[in-house]
C-alpha cells in the first residue's frame, strides 16, 4: 500500500480521518493555523481539539476563474462543524446553484492531490453532501 501524507498539518489521516483545531483555553476560539496569541482575546495557551466531521454549509461561492492549472468551476464554502467554522471546497457535488444550497448537510471527505517521485501520495480534504 502506498504511503500517504496529509496536505495540511491539521488533517489527521487513518481509520477515522478528521481535522484538529487549536482552541484557546481562555475563550474557546478555534484556529487551524499555528498561533502565538488568540486573535479574539490575546490568550497565549492553546489545546488541540478534534473537529466534528459533519456540518452544514453556511456560505458558498462557485468559483469560475482561478490560477492557471486549477480546474474550474468548483465550490468554495464555509462549513459549520458543530460550532467550528471550516473553509474548504465542496467535492463530489456539481458546481451549480441547483446542486448546492445554504444549510446543506455535508461530511468530511478525503481527496488525493498528487504523488511525489517516491510514490508518496498527498491527501487533502473537502466536504461532500451527506446521503
Amino acid at each position: 500500500m502506498p504511503q500517504t501524507v496529509p496536505f495540511v498539518d491539521y488533517l489527521v489521516l487513518g481509520e477515522r480521518p478528521h481535522l484538529v483545531a487549536r482552541e484557546c483555553t481562555a475563550c474557546g476560539a478555534r484556529f487551524f493555523d499555528r498561533r502565538n496569541a488568540c486573535a479574539s482575546c490575546f490568550g497565549t495557551s492553546f489545546t488541540q481539539v478534534d473537529v466534528s466531521t459533519e456540518g452544514e454549509v453556511r456560505a458558498f461561492t462557485i468559483v469560475a476563474h482561478a490560477a492557471p492549472g486549477v480546474p474550474v468551476p468548483f465550490v468554495s464554502a464555509t462549513v459549520d462543524c458543530a460550532g467550528t467554522s471550516v473553509r474548504a471546497n465542496l467535492i463530489n457535488v456539481a458546481p451549480t446553484p441547483e446542486a448546492v444550497r445554504l444549510g446543506m448537510k455535508v461530511r468530511l471527505a478525503l481527496t488525493p492531490v498528487g504523488v511525489d517521485q517516491a510514490g508518496t501520495e498527498a491527501i487533502s480534504f473537502g466536504f461532500e453532501p451527506r446521503p
